[in-house]
C-alpha cells in the first residue's frame, strides 16, 4: 500500500523573543516532514550504528553522545532545539519571564508518559533535584550550577539539601524554576537531555533497575522495547507521546559498533542504514562511491587528550606545555583525519555562539621551533635522555583513536624523546578509570551541549563534575565569571579570550582538533539534516520508498 503524509510546520518565533520577557505562545515544532509527492516505504524502520555499548540509560548517570543519542529518542525535555540551534517548545508548550531571572513554564496539557500515566511539573522538579543530589553521583550535577539555578552550587557543595534547588510545581501543570542572576542562553542549555524530566514513580517503584526495558517509561517519540548488552538497543513509536502525529519511523534500533570498518561493512550489506562515523583511511574512497551518501558538517566539537594535573609530574606545568607543544596538530587534523577538521589551538571551536578567539603565539611557530620550546621545558622539569619520561596514554576502543594515539606517541617520541604507552578499555570501562582519577593521560572530547564557549569553558572550571583533568586556577575562573557579568558581547569575547589564554598557559589539556560531523547515510533516509550541535532525532526521520 502506498502512504503519502505531508507535515506541515507552524511559522518559527524570531529568536530575540526567546529572551525578550513576554509570553511565548504555543506553537507546534517541526518533526518528520514528508514533502508532498514522497511515497513513503511500507516499513518504517532504521537502524542506526550507535559506536559504543551506552553506560547506562539513567539520564542523570551518563555523559556522552553514546547514551544521549539514544535517550534524546526516548525522553523530551521542556524545550528542544531545531537545526538552527533555536529552543523551540517541547513538553513545555509556553513560557514567561518579567526579569530573565524568574522563568514560569506551562506543559502541555494532557501530556503522559509512554504507559498513560501523565506527566506532572513535580515529575521535572524530582528529576532536577535528583540529577543535582550528591548521592545521585551524576557526571551532570554541576550542569545546574553553570545554568545559575537558584542554590544549585551549595547543593553540590553539601551547605543545603537537594529540595532548595531553584525549582517547584505551582501546580500539576505549571513550573517554576529561580536563577540566581540572567542567563541569555539558559533556554539552549534547558534542552540538554540530562534535564529532560523521568517519572518520580517509575524511578520509586523500580530503584536501580527502572531503566531495563519492561520497567522504563519514557516522555519521547519512542519508549524503550529491547535491550541486547553489546549487541543491540531497540525503541518501538510511543503512540503517547505529545506530537506522535508527527512521527513517521515505528522502530529504530542502534547498534554499538566501535570499529569504524565494521560499521561501514555492515552499512554496504545493507544491515545499517546511518552509520556513527567515516573512517578517516576510507573516506576519500568512500566519497567517490557513494558520493551524496557521504554527509560532512560543522560540528562543535573538540579531541583532546586530558592529563591527570593532580597526578607527578602533570602537576607540573611545564611537562603539561611540553607535551602540547610537542604535537603537530595540522598532522593530526589534516592527514590522519582528513576530513575536513581543523587544528585546535584553543578549546571553543570559532563561531561558537558567534565568537571567533584569537589563536596564540605558539601556532605561529614552526613545528621546529615549537619542538625547540617543548624541549627546554621538559628539561627544566628534569627530563632527558638520562630521565626520559615515560607515561600511559589511554583511549576508548576506536579505530580512529588508536591512529590518533599512534601518532601523538611517535611526535612525542621523536620531538622529545618521551615514552607514551598506549592503552586502550571499552568505553564503559574508561569512562570509570577517568572517573577514579586513576589515569594519566586520556582520550577525551567534548560536544557542545548548547552553542555558547561556556558549554566548553565550564568543564574546566574549579569544581564542576566534567573537571576530568582536576584543573584549578584562580585567574581561569575569574574570566568566566567576568564572561558571566559583562553586559554586552564584546565584553563577553574578552573575558573567554582570557580563559582560552590561561588555558594555553597552563595546558591542563592539550585540543587535537577541531570536529566535523561525517557519517553515511542512506540516500532513502528523509528528514536527516546537519546541525552544529549534531542532533539526530529519529522523530525527524522517515523511510522513502526504495
Amino acid at each position: 500500500m502506498t502512504i503519502r503524509k505531508t507535515y506541515g510546520c507552524f511559522k518559527k518565533l524570531p529568536l530575540a523573543l526567546l529572551f525578550s520577557g513576554s509570553l511565548m505562545a504555543s506553537f507546534a515544532t517541526c518533526a518528520a516532514t514528508v514533502p508532498a509527492g514522497v511515497e513513503l516505504a511500507a516499513k518504517q524502520e532504521i537502524v542506526r550504528n550507535n559506536g559504543s555499548e551506552p553506560a547506562s540509560l539513567d539520564p542523570h548517570k551518563v555523559e556522552s553522545d553514546v547514551e544521549f543519542n539514544i535517550l534524546s529518542d526516548l525522553f523530551a525535555g521542556l524545550v528542544t532545539i531545531d537545526s538552527k540551534g533555536n529552543a523551540q517548545p517541547s513538553l513545555a508548550a509556553s513560557w514567561e519571564t518579567k526579569d530573565n531571572k524568574t522563568w514560569v513554564f506551562h506543559l502541555r496539557p494532557g501530556i503522559v508518559w509512554s504507559d498513560g500515566s501523565p506527566v506532572t511539573a513535580q515529575d521535572v522538579v524530582f528529576s532536577w533535584q535528583r540529577l543535582i543530589d550528591p548521592k545521585t553521583a551524576s557526571p551532570y550535577e554541576t550542569y545546574l550550577s553553570s545554568m545559575h539555578v537558584l542554590n544549585a552550587g551549595d547543593i553540590i557543595n553539601g551547605k543545603k539539601p537537594a529540595d532548595q534547588l531553584g525549582i517547584k510545581a505551582l501546580d500539576k501543570q505549571t513550573l517554576e524554576v529561580t536563577l540566581d542572576q540572567p542567563l541569555s542562553y539558559f533556554l539552549g542549555m534547558l534542552a540538554h537531555p540530562s534535564l529532560s524530566p523521568i517519572s518520580q514513580a517509575d524511578v520509586e517503584k523500580y530503584g536501580d533497575k527502572w531503566t531495563q526495558p519492561g520497567n522504563l517509561i519514557s516522555s519521547g517519540p519512542f519508549k524503550l522495547d529491547t535491550w541486547t548488552v553489546n549487541e543491540r538497543i531497540t525503541a518501538v513509536r510511543n503512540p503517547n507521546y505529545w506530537d506522535n502525529a508527527h512521527t513517521v519511523i515505528n522502530k529504530v534500533t542502534y547498534l554499538p559498533i566501535a570499529s569504524g570498518t565494521a560499521d561501514v561493512n555492515r552499512y554496504k550489506a545493507g544491515e545499517i542504514d546511518i552509520t556513527y562515523t567515516v573512517p578517516s583511511p576510507l573516506f576519500a574512497s568512500l566519497k567517490k562511491e557513494l558520493g551524496s551518501q557521504v554527509h560532512v558538517s560543522p560540528y562543535l566539537a573538540v579531541y583532546y587528550y586530558a592529563m591527570n594535573t593532580q597526578k607527578p609530574p602533570f602537576n607540573d606545568v611545564r611537562v603539561r606545555k611540553a607535551l602540547n607543544l610537542a604535537i603537530d596538530k595540522s598532522i593530526i587534523a589534516d592527514k590522519v583525519m582528513g576530513q575536513g577538521q581543523t587544528p585546535a589551538w584553543h578549546l571553543s571551536p570559532d563561531n561558537t555562539g558567534g565568537f571567533t578567539f584569537a589563536k596564540p603565539k605558539e601556532a605561529s611557530l614552526t613545528q621546529e621551533q615549537r619542538n625547540e620550546e617543548a624541549k627546554k621545558l621538559l628539561t627544566e622539569a628534569g627530563f632527558g635522555p638520562n630521565h626520559p619520561l615515560k607515561f600511559n596514554l589511554l583511549y576508548n576502543t576506536s579505530e580512529a583513536h588508536q591512529r590518533i594515539a599512534i601518532a601523538a606517541a611517535s611526535m612525542w617520541k621523536k620531538n622529545l624523546g618521551v615514552d607514551a604507552v598506549l592503552q586502550n578499555q571499552e568505553w564503559k570501562t574508561m569512562l570509570d578509570t577517568m572517573h577514579q582519577g586513576t589515569y594519566e593521560v586520556v582520550r577525551y572530547a567534548w560536544i557542545a551541549d548548547y552553542n555558547e564557549p561556556s558549554t566548553f569553558l565550564n568543564t574546566l572550571h574549579t569544581g564542576n563534575s566534567e573537571n576530568t583533568p582536576k584543573f584549578s586556577n584562580a585567574a581561569y575562573d575569574k574570566a568566566l565569571d567576568d564572561a558571566l557579568k559583562a553586559t554586552n558581547k564584546a565584553d563577553v569575547g574578552k573575558a573567554y579570550q582570557q580563559a582560552e589564554q590561561v588555558l594555553t598557559e597552563q595546558s591542563p589539556v592539550i585540543p587535537l582538533y577541531h570536529y566535523v560531523s561525517a557519517r553515511l547515510v542512506k540516500p532513502y533516509v528523509g528528514g536527516f539534516n546537519d546541525s552544529l550541535l549534531n542532533y539526530i532525532y529519529t522523530k525527524d526521520l522517515y523511510v522513502i520508498k526504495h
